[in-house]
């Protein structure tokens, strides 16, 4: 959910027709060739490191986000709502190049925070505090939030409460096979209810255990339905998501001067169709996009953001290791595809993260039997792939601690934390 880097203006260019943004979209959304990248976004809960249960003055929070933009560091910086922090790494030619350069970013974060009493917190939601104040007060928050809340409060705590691991990874070829986008595309909203199981962190939020062991996940599914939900996974992605873009509704229409228009039910469509109450743009299309939250976002790559923030300081590094290893590596590909295929009767036709596999995936996590099945077989794929794509020996090793610890006995972190907030 990082803030765009545009000023969030129009930029007054010529307007768009509605056949000119189905191209656009179709165009920009899914960039096709031989995956080469590897990207990551890391969310982080900012605590205090002498009581985390202790709320950080608004203050102290203020100045800890000064001292860290300060700091010379490799991927961009972004602070969320809530006063999340996220560091979003640049495409990366491997996965080592990606984990090293993130790692390096982390270890000057946590020692500039830590000079300031302050620490860093990897769970999917905040077990502490709920709810939490918005710090940031931006106008494009202010819509979101006012967008969000019309359908509860789930809108909010997402917003300021919830962190997590996001993995980015190149769209694929434009071809059959493993690496072709159309599978990939289909292997990651099946795959997705795995990390959501294998990787749920979040059972505790602000003090009280929730019943779900992902409940990050949880409020994404209770979320404004249309914004955070993803097309079909079964027709063509490029058609299928051109018109889920244009079908949700717009979160606000920009304006040079005073608060952002914040329309009820304007989709994008009927605003390209209208013209109301401005006319809108190639710079408004793009911007749309930015407000959509679906669990795998197409942006020019695939942004899988399904996984709850980890625990540990290296605990994030699993996460983004297990996933690019079955994505990028062509055995370890087709073996997840197979793992995964039972799971699609399981999901039935609705599309994720509303569908019965996704609700499971995050209340019961590997207890449930079809998701502990294909967990264990994508880690075994994984491990193997590893090596093969050049991940090195510590990396390695910590998938195959979190492999033993957690998918062999069908557990995942959040059985471990029950207890967390007490």
């Amino acid at each position: 959910m990082t803030t765009p880097s545009s000023s969030g203006i129009p930029r007054g260019g010529p307007p768009l027709s509605e056949e000119e943004a189905e191209a656009l979209l179709r165009g920009i959304c899914f960039k096709t060739g031989p995956p080469r990248t590897v990207g990551a976004e890391l969310e982080w809960l900012v605590h205090e490191l002498r009581d985390p249960r202790l709320p950080v003055p608004p203050g102290r929070l203020a100045a800890a986000i000064d001292t860290v933009r300060a700091l010379p560091l490799t991927a961009a910086l972004t602070f969320e709502p809530g006063g999340q922090l996220e560091l979003s790494s640049l495409p990366a030619a491997s996965l080592m190049e990606c984990l090293d350069s993130l790692a390096a970013d982390l270890r000057a974060v946590r020692e500039a925070l830590a000079s300031l009493g302050l620490g860093l917190s990897g769970y999917g939601v905040d077990p502490w505090h709920a709810p939490r104040a918005r710090v940031l007060h931006e106008p494009r928050y202010d819509a979101m939030e006012i967008v969000l809340g019309r359908t509860g409060p789930a809108g909010r705590a997402m917003m300021c409460e919830s962190a997590s691991v996001q993995v980015c990874l190149d769209a694929g070829v434009d071809g059959p096979g493993p690496l072709g986008y159309r599978r990939r595309w289909r292997l990651a909203h099946l795959l997705g209810a795995v990390l959501v199981a294998a990787f749920a962190n979040s059972p505790v939020h602000g003090g009280r255990r929730t019943g779900w062991r992902s409940t990050r996940q949880a409020l994404w599914t209770d979320l404004d339905p249309s914004r955070a939900l993803a097309p079909s996974a079964d027709g063509e992605p490029r058609a299928e998501w051109a018109a889920h873009v244009l079908d949700t509704p717009v979160m606000c229409v920009r304006t040079e001067r005073g608060p952002w228009a914040v329309p009820e039910g304007l989709t994008f469509r009927e605003w390209l169709r209208t013209s109301r109450p401005r006319r809108a743009d190639a710079d408004d299309l793009r911007y749309h996009l930015t407000t959509l939250f679906p669990p795998v976002r197409p942006r020019g790559h695939l942004e899988l953001r399904m996984i709850d923030a980890q625990s540990g300081r290296d605990g994030w590094m699993v996460p983004v290791a297990v996933t690019t290893a079955l994505f990028e590596d062509p055995v370890a590909a087709e073996a997840a595809e197979r793992a995964v295929a039972p799971l699609a009767a399981l999901a039935g036709p609705a599309p994720a993260p509303r569908n019965p596999l996704w609700r499971v995936a995050a209340r019961d996590g590997l207890t449930d039997p079809a998701l502990r099945t294909a967990a264990r077989a994508v880690f075994a794929a994984a491990l193997e792939a590893l090596p093969r794509i050049g991940a090195g020996a510590e990396v390695t090793g910590a998938v195959a601690a979190f492999h033993e610890r957690y998918v062999l006995r069908g557990a995942c972190p959040a059985d471990e934390l029950q207890e967390v907030a007490s």
